[in-house]
């Protein structure tokens, strides 16, 4: 029946069928499903231990009289206190009443010979069976089934899964077998899909066969249908962006093929332990980076039971989050729905490095044009959570009370502005290391730019800007243009717009309307421009080197160029203050805006422009001198 249902499949996708016909195997399905049966047996067994019993305690959590007998407790403590209280009182009045402090210190005596003989009473007898709430009991013992299987699946299908991705992958290069893979006449999706299927099939049958647990226990607990099948919903969502990513990983990071699968699944397990943590603190969602957290099933795992790990949830904090102000997380669709479109987003962006990378594994990972679109969403995903309406700044002065909080736009997106430009500048350097090609390709570029221009072609075509913008070959300057004028675009504009933004005439923006003004914060992110060309100039040029080492030499002069001014200038303790000109020119100019002059800032952003300018000149006479000596050695032949 196996053997035919597997035959089935391989005329739909041909890869799936290789993986499950060299997976399942009579031993290897006992295994998994006899690891999984077990493992729901001993779950049920170890709750059950807790099943309560004749000598279950009064003051037990299911026992009915515990209320009757912890308003005695409290009753005796409450005499108890206040005898203490008036003894207290008569020792420090003068003259001594001793009569009285003879009388109380008796009474005290009395009370604590009535707590000793009520605590001998409850170690000695014990809650009557009939007085057990066992149906509170058995909804408590399915709900905490239910959780520890939600924990489990989420564990092991993210990060179990991750690593037989990877390491199949791994082994697969290893063998030679994965060229002989690329060379089937199967698309890309289809082989892909067939692994991110086939090779996980016995998690995926160890899932399975504790998923009719999974939903009884549910239902038993009280959970709505539902809110499980929205966590089955999501939990499979995520699989699909982790799996992807897993490809993603074990094709571009060849290198490191004995380790490769413990580094990607470990990353995977510190990013679910981290967000697990965070879920639990109860962090609310009001951040630009919402999204990565979001990446994660935690947080609508939490929310869908708040129970999870024997903490009451405050659903508020995720129901009030936002995207452009619109109220996503009012209703379990909402959120539902925000959580598959941030993995169907990223996923969608992985497959199309995926399509490019198995094909040549020396393609870059996004081509230009994807990197925009990447740069776009990227930057409407993080404006999206940034601007969120929130009660977030409480003015201390004397026009507000101190506990009165009002939204205000420009103190969110302060409050957010660090992880904007972190993640920014993170995400440039990323695609200077993606779309950077080395000498080889820019050599090739050269040749075909010089000679094989075609003038049957339109001019927009075969011009130079056009194959700067979207060419695989050429170097990436013009498009790091683009990606930095997309990603401060937004900035700019809120510098501009923020005093019209200040409708409660706050003082937070006196740091950028007094202190540092917004046209030094303008010329501030064009400096910030320059300096990011500069780096990928830097780069470009030291992957022209004839050097095999050439990539190594690229990370060591831009690291060098990044890090080496402030860590030099901080050694010297140079003020920013007292010496603004020297921090301008260093890799963190923001830190003397405030302490420089506007033509002092406009002359280091043209002598910065002027760097940039000489640098250009030289790497278009590289490459000019690169194409020429390729053709002359082609022409030799």
């Amino acid at each position: 029946m196996i053997h035919h249902l597997i035959d089935r499949v391989g005329d739909w996708n041909p890869q799936l069928f290789r993986e499950l016909k060299g997976r399942l195997k009579g031993f290897n399905v006992a295994i998994a499903v006899g690891i999984s049966l077990i493992g729901q047996l001993v779950l049920f067994l170890y709750q059950l231990r807790e099943l309560p019993g004749e000598r279950y305690s009064l003051f037990g959590k299911y026992c009915r009289l515990r209320s009757f007998y912890e308003q005695e407790r409290s009753e005796i403590f409450r005499q108890s206190n206040d005898l203490h209280r008036q003894l207290d009182g008569y020792r420090n009045t003068q003259p001594l009443n001793s009569n009285r402090i003879q009388q109380l210190q008796a009474q005290i005596a009395q009370v604590k010979t009535k707590n000793s003989d009520f605590e001998s009473y409850l170690s000695n007898n014990f809650c009557p069976t009939d007085q057990l709430d066992m149906q509170v009991w058995w909804r408590e013992h399915w709900e905490y089934i239910f959780l520890s299987l939600s924990v489990i699946f989420i564990f092991t299908l993210l990060v179990a899964g991750t690593y037989l991705l990877i390491n199949n992958l791994a082994t697969e290069e290893r063998r030679g077998t994965l060229n002989f893979i690329r060379l089937t006449p199967q698309s890309e999706t289809s082989i892909l899909t067939g692994k991110m299927l086939g090779v996980p099939i016995l998690i995926y049958l160890f899932i399975f066969t504790a998923t009719p647990l999974h939903f009884i226990a549910g239902r038993a607990a009280n959970i709505a249908t539902s809110y499980i099948l929205s966590f089955w919903a999501v939990l499979v969502a995520g699989c699909i962006f982790f799996y992807s990513a897993a490809l993603l990983f074990g094709l571009c990071c060849r290198g490191i093929s004995g380790f490769q699968p413990w580094l990607g699944s470990g990353a995977v397990l510190l990013f679910l332990i981290v967000t697990m943590r965070i879920a639990l603190s109860g962090s609310s969602l009001n951040y630009s980076t919402a999204w990565f957290t979001l990446l994660s099933p935690f947080d609508i795992t939490h929310y869908l039971f708040p129970n999870l790990f024997f903490r009451r949830y405050n659903s508020e904090l995720i129901e009030k989050v936002q995207f452009f102000y619109m109220p996503i997380g009012t209703n379990l669709v909402g959120l539902i729905g925000l959580h598959l479109l941030n993995y169907g987003l990223w996923t969608y962006l992985i497959w199309q490095a995926l399509k490019r990378c198995f094909r040549n594994p020396n393609a870059t990972i996004f081509s230009k044009g994807q990197s925009y679109f990447l740069v776009a969403c990227s930057q409407v995903v993080l404006w999206g959570f940034t601007l969120q309406y929130i009660e977030n700044y409480c003015p201390s002065t004397s026009r507000y009370k101190l506990s009165s909080c009002i939204h205000d736009v420009n103190f969110q997106i302060q409050q957010n502005f660090i992880w904007l430009v972190l993640f920014n500048f993170v995400l440039l350097f990323g695609l200077i290391a993606i779309l950077s090609p080395h000498r080889q390709t820019v050599q090739d570029w050269a040749r075909y730019r010089h000679h094989n221009l075609s003038g049957h072609q339109s001019v927009w075509k075969n011009s130079l800007l056009l194959d700067l913008i979207l060419g695989e070959k050429s170097p990436p300057l013009v498009a790091m243009v683009i990606h930095l004028v997309m990603m401060t675009t937004p900035l700019v504009i809120w510098i501009l717009l923020a005093p019209v933004l200040n409708v409660h005439h706050t003082r937070n923006l006196n740091w950028l309307i007094n202190d540092v003004g917004r046209l030094n914060a303008i010329l501030g992110v064009a400096l910030f421009i320059t300096l990011i060309m500069i780096y990928a100039t830097l780069a470009q040029r030291m992957l022209l080197m004839k050097t095999a080492k050439r990539s190594f030499w690229a990370i060591g002069t831009i690291g060098a160029a990044i890090f080496l001014p402030p860590l030099i200038l901080g050694m010297l303790h140079v003020d920013s203050s007292k010496y603004a000109i020297v921090w301008l020119f260093s890799t963190f100019p923001w830190a003397s805006l405030e302490y420089a002059s506007t033509p002092t800032i406009f002359m280091a952003l043209l002598a910065e422009f002027s760097v940039l300018v000489l640098l250009n000149f030289h790497l278009r006479k590289q490459i000019r001198l690169a194409g020429e000596s390729a053709t002359k050695a082609l022409m030799s032949q």
